[in-house]
């Protein structure tokens, strides 16, 4: 399967999905892994895990034009970076989809869901009373999962534990188009952080995106 769906941001970032049709055993061959993450994988064999593991190292090597080896690392607080290449990523996963976000000049965080209705019943742990407001009836769901996958976006993208969806990101009012932006604010402690999120829904999937 070929990239399934790639957006341009600007001149430095943009964002691409992979739809996850191979095996896992065609992905690992497109791969050069060192022995640690050879390791790593074989603790994630025959999961869907590994699948999305692999789906999304094989689409950061078609963004970056690459078959030669990509060191792939987490930081402390789990946000992945190159060693070696002049780039910041963010990775995501769900169901048949890999996501990947580059970005030569700034932070990033991309974060895809696919789309359910048990949302609903989860939304007082991820919004405020003042976002849940400001939803649509006739959208609930769509706009619900828009509202995750910012918040989650712009955590990936701050890139710091001990942050709370609920308490210190804060969603503007947003009437929901299919593929538009809002308007986020991370606040915690002397920290105030406006971010600008994208979003789009494809097929039964939502992403959020955003730059720093």
């Amino acid at each position: 399967m070929a990239i399934a769906y790639r957006q341009q941001i600007d001149d430095d970032t943009e964002f691409a999905l992979w739809k996850i049709e191979e095996t896992a055993e065609d992905l690992y061959k497109q791969l050069q892994l060192d022995e640690t993450e050879k390791a790593y994988t074989k603790k994630l064999s025959k999961s869907k895990r590994y699948l999305h593991w692999l789906g999304t190292r094989v689409l950061l090597r078609k963004m970056l034009g690459t078959e030669e080896y990509i060191d792939c690392k987490a930081d402390s607080h789990g946000k992945p970076y190159l060693v070696s290449l002049p780039y910041h990523i963010s990775l995501s996963h769900s169901f048949d989809y890999a996501a990947v976000m580059i970005s030569k000049t700034s932070p990033v965080g991309i974060d895809i869901e696919q789309i359910k209705d048990k949302v609903e019943r989860i939304a007082h742990k991820f919004m405020k009373p003042a976002e849940l407001g400001f939803l649509e009836d006739k959208n609930i769901i769509n706009q619900l999962y828009v509202c995750w996958c910012a918040k989650e976006a712009v955590y990936k993208c701050y890139g710091q534990k001990e942050v709370s969806f609920a308490d210190n990101i804060t969603l503007l009012p947003f009437t929901f188009q299919h593929h538009d932006a809002l308007q986020a604010k991370l606040h915690k402690g002397a920290i105030n952080i406006n971010y600008q999120v994208g979003y789009l829904q494809y097929e039964d999937y939502m992403i959020g995106y955003v730059k720093g």
